[in-house]
């Protein structure tokens, strides 16, 4: 497994319950109802168990987890949880929430792995993500785990300008942009990890259709 992480990384990192808190401020902030960041860092957790992380490397991956979108916490733009297409510029904008987010995290204390995380979890496998255009393998595994995960639960969940798909078209989504966006073993180890609660899609229930007496 390719890592980020130093062999003699503590296995404990302060923080923890005050990160879960930051999650749920960011989950606010983007207009979440459900805990996103929360579901990510379960479902995160899962592939990097099949992938055979350390303990101390699964620890790290679920605190950038919940910490992923602090960079637009700190931002603090109106645009954000608007219910409107962004124009150009608040989409260049909107990309510095990754360095942004490692900077704060480093700021308040997080491990450098959990820093690089934050910063990288925006990467596409075929090197059009960003901030560092990196590609495949130059991308650490655990940030590629992050993207298909962060995909995955916000196509699944409402926000103001984005209203949630189902599970199956979601996983459709993956595998249509395996080899794109995403690393294709992770896709693949993704569509194989069960039946966790975290998978579910806060889509609306379609109405049953009515009949007649």
């Amino acid at each position: 497994m390719d890592s980020i992480f130093a062999p003699d990384a503590p296995s404990v990192e302060p923080y923890d319950d005050v990160t879960a808190l930051i999650s749920a401020e960011i989950d606010s902030f983007e207009g979440y109802t459900h805990p996103h960041g929360k579901r990510l860092a379960t479902l995160a957790d899962a592939i990097a168990e099949r992938f055979n992380f350390a303990s101390h490397d699964r620890f790290s991956l679920r605190q950038a987890a919940l910490l992923h979108d602090l960079g637009e916490l700190m931002m603090e733009r109106d645009y954000i949880c608007s219910d409107r297409v962004l124009r150009d510029e608040e989409r260049i904008d909107m990309q510095r929430h990754t360095v942004i987010g490692e900077q704060e995290a480093a700021r308040r204390g997080h491990s450098r792995a959990v820093q690089l995380l934050v910063r990288w979890h925006h990467e596409w496998w075929n090197g059009s993500g960003y901030p560092d255009a990196l590609e495949r393998d130059h991308i650490p595994l655990a940030a590629r785990i992050l993207r298909v995960v962060d995909t995955y639960c916000a196509m699944t969940d409402s926000r103001p300008y984005s209203v949630a798909i189902s599970a199956g078209e979601a996983m459709r989504y993956l595998i249509e942009w395996s080899g794109i966006e995403f690393d294709p073993k992770i896709v693949s180890v993704f569509l194989s990890i069960g039946d966790l609660p975290e998978l579910n899609s806060f889509a609306p229930e379609e109405p049953a259709e009515l009949t007649s007496c």
